[in-house]
């Protein structure tokens, strides 16, 4: 048998190599095709990579304001899209949960009927909320602060209810904020220079504060140029608009208060609470308001009363409230603070100071011995329309070390994420998602160059996950909401809070608690994929629209898929988009959806029969 030839080798290993190279670039164009997303549809892919679908290049596209009411057509490809019409002028201030109407048929026992109760599926509006007329773009910060204009909150109710109290005045075509409050009628700044001799405001060891029955927020308004963020919140009551004048000041603030449910913070959340005359019963139902305080504020953290009754031996007379009466009240709000084992560091004039103690475990030998009654709640953070109960939470015991002063914090290893109590969220990965949300942002700027410019000062972050976007946004002209979902994987709004930033928990099948047109930009970060067969996708795009402010921006990232959805829907909605590819290329299956909504105003003639 004759042996095979030199040359036949070398051609059967051509061959071999030739065979090899072609499943190899069979392989490589496959996973190619898979991670593209074009596997998911043709129709998909073509949606997606026709007409400039580049993050840097956005024709079409304008993020200025023009309080004119002229806007640019959408281009909707489909005309079987869903259009969406505008409700009628009474709705112009609606607020679904904390509807007026609704709220007077529940019992006004603790203040039940001032809390959240939400339309059921049948009363929901499919309408889109429009503006008031005359409406135009809030002042930019800090102007904000001191000026509102007439025609975005139309209720002059305050300026003579609150007249001798500088809280609001009304010149003109605008609304005057002199820094005043009930307590504080020489103006916040004098108000908060005091509280600073007691409590480290000014270094940065106080960056977060929880303000119970805000007014009109001046308290936060002017804690802003100290570098500290407040949480403010008040009922929808009979002091119209006092949170949506809050916000269009460019204060966080939402629609809330302590009645008989928990409040929608994680535990050890703030650095300091804060009432003034804020009229909440705090020595009653056993001190169950002060304990929720004591839940929320973290290890260390100040809790600061204004008003009655402190210091009543001499302010009963201009309070002109009985001694007996006030007496009683002081004595029940000592008696649970001294349970709580909060330390008094001062009571002058008519503002006393407490300070949560630090060392849990002298505190918990201490509570033990005055028959202290603990929660039992294995979890102090799960709280979504959950009671109020007459308990002290656990302070547990946290190894991951003291928080450090802001700005420092917002990138520091949060306490929660070092000790490893978020499962799944280890320092590295903190980290990894701190670069990635760098990068998210950039490439956002790239888009909207008005990221920078202050033109967006109340940012909401519907998924807001570890607080990485809003960390990476952060700038003195702005805030963001971060909203942690009651449905996400991993409950991490303590670690939002841990890095100097505020949020709250909440359901997006629900309706937001806060006014109409009081957010500059929304960003959500695969808020729908989280949502699916959940509830209506039209729905949460309706209650985006409710609480974005005309001529807002919208930043929407998904996977392609669910966008192409919810782009079907926007198109039947008054708001210019643009789908484009995520900043590394075409490839990848996730999109971002941007939108602006458009200006328009109702006119008093609405074609809807809601």
């Amino acid at each position: 048998m004759a042996k095979p030839s030199a040359a036949d080798n070398r051609t059967r290993s051509s061959v071999q190599i030739f065979i090899v190279v072609g499943l190899c670039c069979f392989f490589y164009i496959l996973g190619a095709w898979q991670r593209s997303g074009f596997g998911k549809g043709d129709s998909i892919a073509l949606e997606i990579t026709k007409n400039n679908a580049e993050c840097d290049v956005v024709p079409n596209l304008s993020f200025d304001s023009h309080h004119a009411g002229e806007v640019s057509q959408i281009d909707e490809s489909d005309s079987k899209t869903k259009v969406f019409k505008p409700c009628a002028a009474r709705y112009t201030d609606y607020t679904p949960c904390q509807d007026q109407r609704r709220a007077m048929t529940f019992p006004r026992e603790n203040m039940n009927y001032r809390e959240r109760h939400c339309p059921p599926e049948e009363e929901k509006l499919h309408c889109m909320i429009p503006a008031p007329k005359g409406y135009v773009t809030p002042f930019p910060w800090p102007k904000s602060r001191d000026y509102v204009p007439y025609a975005n909150a139309p209720y002059k109710s305050l300026t003579v209810e609150k007249a001798i109290q500088n809280w609001i005045q009304y010149e003109g075509n605008v609304f005057r904020f002199p820094g005043g409050g009930t307590q504080f009628p020489q103006g916040a700044d004098k108000y908060i220079d005091q509280l600073a001799s007691v409590v480290p405001i000014d270094d940065g060891t106080v960056r977060t504060a929880l303000d119970t029955g805000c007014g009109v927020a001046s308290w936060g308004a002017y804690l802003w140029s100290r570098n500290v963020v407040a949480m403010s919140f008040a009922p929808r009551d009979s002091h119209e608009a006092q949170v949506q004048f809050a916000l269009e000041r460019g204060v966080p603030a939402v629609i809330g208060v302590l009645g008989t449910i928990k409040l929608p913070y994680p535990s050890r959340a703030f650095d300091m609470a804060h009432c003034s005359r804020c009229l909440i019963p705090w020595g009653a139902n056993g001190g169950i308001y002060m304990m929720e305080v004591d839940r929320v504020l973290r290890p260390g953290g100040y809790w600061v009363l204004s008003g009655p009754p402190i210091n009543w031996k001499v302010n009963y007379k201009p309070w002109q409230r009985p001694k007996e009466e006030l007496e009683e009240e002081q004595r029940m709000i000592e008696e649970v603070a001294k349970k709580l084992c909060w330390e008094k560091k001062s009571e002058k004039a008519e503002t006393a100071i407490w300070q949560k103690m630090t060392d849990s475990e002298s505190c918990r030998s201490r509570q033990d011995d005055s028959n202290v009654e603990f929660c039992e709640s294995s979890d102090p953070n799960d709280v979504w329309y959950k009671k109020m109960e007459a308990c002290v939470t656990p302070t547990p015991k946290v190894s991951g070390g003291d928080l450090k002063p802001f700005p420092d914090r917002l990138y520091a290893i949060p306490p929660r994420v070092s000790s490893g109590s978020i499962p799944g969220v280890s320092s590295a990965t903190y980290q990894d998602d701190n670069k990635t949300w760098k990068k998210h942002v950039n490439a956002y700027k790239k888009i909207n160059s008005l990221l920078d410019s202050g033109r967006y000062r109340n940012i909401m972050d519907m998924n807001a996950g570890l607080g990485s976007f809003a960390a990476a946004i952060h700038s003195s002209k702005s805030w963001v909401m971060n909203v942690v979902p009651t449905i996400a994987e991993k409950s991490t709004l303590g670690v939002v809070f841990e890095r100097g930033l505020v949020g709250i928990y909440h359901d997006w099948c629900e309706a937001f608690s806060t006014y109409p047109r009081t957010y500059d930009l929304i960003h959500a970060n695969r808020l729908f994929s989280l949502y699916q067969d959940k509830c209506n996708t039209e729905d949460i795009l309706l209650e985006m629209d409710r609480i974005l402010r005309p001529e807002g921006a919208v930043i929407i990232r998904d996977e392609v898929d669910v966008l192409i959805k919810v782009k079907k829907l926007i198109g039947g909605m008054r708001w210019n988009f643009k789908l484009v590819d995520h900043e590394d290329g075409p490839l990848v299956p996730e999109k971002v959806l941007i939108a602006v909504k458009q200006y328009w105003v109702t006119d008093g003639n609405s074609t809807s029969t809601q």
